[in-house]
């Protein structure tokens, strides 16, 4: 694997950064198992192993992790934004504005062909950034199980 340059930058108070390392992972796994919707029941193992082979994005605040996203790709033409988190404590910020746009300003993600991402609620958020449903819907195809999580071991 191909040891990646860390991008961090401050705004106020907080700072976004890549660093692996300083990911607060019962952080990110209590707010995905407990908080959001779309996981649910996420075992800490799955969790771990999402992070681990992702560009991971944390969000901080005097040293305390406020939010969390990650982006699953290959660095060259494809690109899926998931996990995208900020706790309720540090909302109505910007902060995810801010967190969003500086996924899409990453260096090692530029020139991607295509971006996808899944959402329920922030519809608003991501289309200020240039994201809509499919052109052409038909083209894309999922195969979703919503009940994994609920089948893993514990």
């Amino acid at each position: 694997m191909t040891m990646r340059a860390r991008f961090s930058e401050r705004r106020g108070e907080y700072e976004i950064a890549t660093d692996p390392a300083r990911l607060d992972r019962a952080l990110i796994h209590a707010f995905l198992s407990e908080h959001a919707y779309w996981s649910i029941g996420v075992p800490r193992a799955v969790v771990d192993r999402a992070i681990e082979h992702s560009l991971c994005f944390g969000l901080y605040r005097a040293g305390g992790q406020v939010g969390f996203a990650r982006v699953v790709t290959d660095r060259a033409t494809f690109a899926y934004l998931g996990d995208v988190f900020v706790l309720p404590e540090a909302r109505g910020q910007g902060l995810s504005k801010w967190l969003v746009d500086a996924i899409l300003r990453h260096p090692e993600l530029q020139g991607l062909r295509r971006w996808l991402l899944a959402t329920r609620d922030a519809h608003g958020l991501y289309a200020q950034f240039g994201f809509a449903p499919p052109a052409v819907a038909g083209r894309f195809m999922e195969r979703h199980d919503p009940d994994v999580y609920l089948r893993a071991p514990k």
